[in-house]
This record gives C-alpha cells, structure tokens and sequence, in this order.
C-alpha cells in the first residue's frame, strides 16, 4: 500500500485556475511560489513520457524559514543515501 503524503484538497475548479488559487491562498498566508514546476512537461522533455497535468508549487514563507535555520540549520539540507 503507497504512503499517503503531501498535503490534500480537492478544488470544484478547472486546473489552470486551481493552480492560480492555491498559490493565491499561499500568498494570503505569508508564503510566496518560488518555483513552480510543470511535471508533465519536464517528463515529457526529459524522458519522453507521457504524464498527467501536475504542478509542483516550491512555496516559502521567509520570516518562517529564517526562524527554523536559526533553530536548526540542518532543517535546510537534503541527504542521500546509499
């Protein structure tokens, strides 16, 4: 059984103007969109496969972040394993 994860909502609204309200929601609450990645795109380009439409919204609220690297600077590092 896959791990549920992430953050789920469902929007009664077409796509391209769920993307648009949930980074609106975002701003409203402190965090700005950073990046914003066209998975379907970049698979397509990349691999040459076919995907459905997904957005990947990298979101950061700056007052919050500088809090949490004071607190732990590793909060912001990513690790690979072998």
């Amino acid at each position: 059984m896959a791990a549920d994860i992430g953050i789920r909502a469902t929007l009664n609204l077409p796509y391209e103007q769920a993307v648009q309200k949930t980074t609106d929601a975002l701003k409203a609450e402190g965090f700005g969109v950073l990046t914003q990645i066209d998975v379907k795109a970049t698979l397509k380009q990349k691999i040459n496969v076919d995907f459905r439409r997904y957005v990947i919204l990298g979101a950061c609220n700056p007052a919050l972040a500088h809090r949490a690297l004071l607190a732990n600077l590793n909060v912001g590092r990513c690790y690979l394993a072998m």
